[in-house]
């Protein structure tokens, strides 16, 4: 809940954005959708008005009084007498238009308003003749309304198409930049995880070699607590290397060469027997006869195994017990860490390989079992998670054998310093624990 809430900035950030985006492209689409429809619009009206005069001066000047085309009146006044279209509305002629030609015999073309109607009136002088032409704007008025609304719904509908294309382009323009903080996060988490237990060993034995140094110094004891310093600290420069290279990791297969799981697993058993003694937790090692060779990157394998020990360590009481096996069949490599601490519950295996499961035997947050998680799909390996409440968990990875190649393995197998000495002894059950001497 802690990280969820240190990014919750950044999450409204995205957010601002993706919104401001969305706007913008609506606006834009809106703005030309508008701007399309009022050009429509004028030039519909411009094309309505030039028709109608047009019309409108070719009845005046040949229809017949008594046979006008339709929505059309005609009317004539010579002498105060005035004659006009049968059926012509009461309110017709304007009279102001007839005036005001009589008055300068100039030829008008005007709007007018008359009993509630609008008209396209046409006034002119032929001799001594007035004449009217007036026209009925009833459709044309009409048509125009109808064009508006249909304008201004397609307005309406476009702006909702606007903002929904908005959304869709904005979430692939932030996308990126969300992926991007996703990685820095899972970076962060990555770091903090896997940089506590290496740490960690190399404090519990930086106090054991200062502690014999301040009681009664035995070389041989300090030397080996130099020496597994020097291992742990290279170990530690090879995590945050692999942590540097996880993007590659995860993004595609690296090429690996040969790695000894058991030799691995002695190594890591023996790395957190320091840490096992302070807790009176006892780890034990089995190995089944014969070679445990997988292709892989031995410091992600170290890492896969050391943080399999650690979620143990840390569920386990004084006086439990870890045990790690290893074994092999023709085709795969197994190892086991089983423990009898909290225990857990086997339907929640999947979900603490996911990130931030929250489970009680993930530790915190699972990073580091969704860390293993990861490593075991990049090398094409599988994880186990079996247990019960109460009676401890067990966690099994699987790996692909490697193909027998007594070449490969002379030049390219991976052997830890500490296994180099032991490689030719018989494989058979070793132990650690707080009663180990080695400590």
């Amino acid at each position: 809940m802690t990280i969820r809430r240190a990014f919750d900035p950044e999450r409204r950030l995205l957010i601002r954005t993706r919104r401001r985006i969305t706007a913008q492209v609506a606006a834009v689409f809106s703005l030309a959708i508008a701007l399309l429809g009022a050009l429509v619009y004028f030039v519909v009206v411009d094309a309505q008005d030039a028709t109608a005069r047009r019309d409108l001066a070719v009845a005046a000047a040949s229809a017949p009084m008594d046979h006008p085309p339709p929505c059309v009146w005609l009317f004539e006044l010579r002498a105060n007498a005035l004659r006009s279209t049968p059926g012509a509305p009461e309110n017709l002629p304007v009279r102001e238009a007839l005036d005001r030609v009589a008055a300068d015999g100039r030829t008008r073309v005007e709007v007018a308003e008359a009993g509630g109607s609008t008209y396209l009136v046409r006034t002119q002088r032929r001799g001594e003749v007035l004449q009217q032409a007036v026209m009925d704007l009833y459709f044309p008025v009409t048509e125009r309304r109808r064009l508006l609304h249909t304008l201004c719904a397609a307005e309406v509908a476009a702006l909702l198409a606007a903002l929904l294309i908005g959304q869709v382009l904005a979430r692939r323009a932030i996308a990126p930049l969300g992926e991007a903080l996703d990685r820095q996060r899972r970076f962060t988490a990555d770091v903090s995880h896997e940089l506590r237990s290496p740490l960690t060993r190399l404090h519990v034995r930086a106090q054991l070699a200062a502690r014999r140094l301040r009681g009664e110094p035995d070389p041989l004891l300090v030397v080996g607590d130099v020496d597994r310093l020097v291992t742990g600290i290279g170990q530690l420069g090879e995590v945050i290397e692999d942590l540097l290279l996880s993007t590659q990791l995860r993004q595609r297969r690296r090429p690996f060469g040969l790695a000894d799981l058991g030799a691995l697993a002695e190594e890591s058993a023996e790395a957190e027997a320091a840490r096992a003694g302070q807790h009176g937790v006892t780890i034990d090692l089995r190995r089944s006869p014969g070679d445990h060779v997988v292709c892989g990157a031995p410091s992600a394998l170290r890492r896969v195994i050391s943080a399999l020990l650690d979620n143990a360590l840390r569920h386990t009481s004084a006086g439990g017990h870890i045990w790690v096996t290893v074994g092999s069949d023709p085709e795969t490599v197994r190892l086991s860490v089983r423990d009898d601490g909290v225990g857990l519950d086997p339907c929640d295996g999947e979900r603490l390989l996911a990130r931030h499961a929250g489970a009680p035997h993930a530790g915190g947050l699972g990073i580091g079992l969704a860390l293993v998680n990861e490593v075991m799909d990049a090398h094409g390996g599988t994880i186990d998670v079996d247990g019960r409440p109460g009676a401890g968990a067990t966690f099994t990875i699987r790996l692909p054998r490697a193909a027998p190649d007594p070449a490969a393995r002379l030049s390219g197998i991976f052997l830890p310093q500490e296994a180099r000495s032991e490689v030719n002894r018989t494989p058979e059950a070793t132990a650690s624990g707080p009663g180990d001497p080695s400590l």
